[in-house]
């Protein structure tokens, strides 16, 4: 199958927000901030010198993730990472997270951050096949699920 990845554009919004809420609500809960940004992506993402990627076949969005600066450090969070149910386990997470890789150093990111969960054993694997190591959570996590911080150097 061939999938590309394209970069956001307004009219890719709603597909953002869709992927993400059904991930959310399928593997936890949608807590405030990830409604707050997953609903203005252009506000918390965008205009704050992040990216948001989605991969797509034809005219069909399978997926999507995100690079979002983290305030007031020089890393960025790789975040929003979600994949339509139809396509899961076609690997299209990996493509996602690689372009993310490139992309972060191609344009010189020093670092790239993941917050995420222990359950969420196969996703924990994958990261740490493509060399993100685990640190630890401060304790001020914008993420209440978040139990586990893995780190990239770039």
């Amino acid at each position: 199958m061939e999938i590309n990845i394209v970069s956001y554009q307004p009219q890719l919004a709603k597909a953002f927000y869709d992927l993400n809420i059904e991930w959310l609500k399928h593997f936890f809960y949608v807590e405030a901030y990830d409604e707050e940004v997953l609903s203005k992506p252009e506000k918390y993402i965008i205009n704050k010198g992040g990216h948001i990627f989605f991969a797509s076949r034809k005219d069909t969005i399978l997926g999507t993730a995100a690079l979002m600066p983290l305030k007031g450090t020089d890393a960025f969070e790789l975040t929003k990472m979600g994949v339509s149910p139809k396509y899961r386990g076609l690997q299209i997470g990996q493509k996602l997270m690689q372009h993310c890789i490139d992309f972060a150093k191609n344009n010189n990111m020093t670092k790239l951050i993941i917050y995420s969960n222990t359950i969420l054993e196969n996703a924990i694997h994958i990261y740490k096949k493509y060399g993100f190591k685990e640190i630890p959570v401060e304790p001020d996590v914008a993420y209440e699920r978040c139990n586990i911080k893995l780190e990239l150097p770039l």
